[in-house]
């Protein structure tokens, strides 16, 4: 009955992280092509690594494979460092002068400001985290299990 409750977990926890990463990635979808926001550098960085975990999750989900994990953490925490940084650009003024973003559209530029404080950066943030929580989740299970 536990062995069944923690396999019922690791799959909870895998598709939990494959919808946030698919709607993380149909959200940009839709900021860029029918709201019309052009993405700045730092955005595209955060799509490079967000729109393959779709994919890779997608896959462990349906083959209840929480192995994709070793593939997905490491892209997770390098997006959410990217997405930390560029938050900050946005809401900590004195960042926008370390590194300000020279190709097109400047990464302090807000398209939204939801509440003060939600801004897209913030919405990646929000995403890379939960599936990062999602696979130390289900690393945890494994580790109890044995595996």
């Amino acid at each position: 009955m536990k062995e069944a409750m923690a396999g019922f977990n690791r799959q909870f926890f895998l598709y939990l992280a494959w919808l946030v990463s698919t709607v993380a990635t149909l959200g940009s979808l839709y900021f860029s092509e029918i709201r019309g926001f052009i993405p700045c550098e730092l955005c595209w960085y955060q799509r490079i690594l967000m729109y393959p975990l779709a994919l890779i999750l997608g896959i462990g989900t349906f083959q209840n494979d929480s192995s994709v994990k070793k593939f997905v953490l490491p892209m997770a925490i390098i997006g959410w460092f990217i997405s930390f940084y560029h938050y900050l650009i946005q809401k900590v003024p004195s960042f926008a002068e370390i590194k300000p973003c020279v190709n097109g559209v400047p990464c302090n530029a807000q398209y939204i400001n939801w509440l003060g404080f939600v801004t897209i950066p913030f919405l990646a943030l929000t995403a890379f985290t939960l599936i990062i929580v999602s696979m130390v989740l289900i690393k945890t299970q494994n580790t109890k299990k044995g595996i």
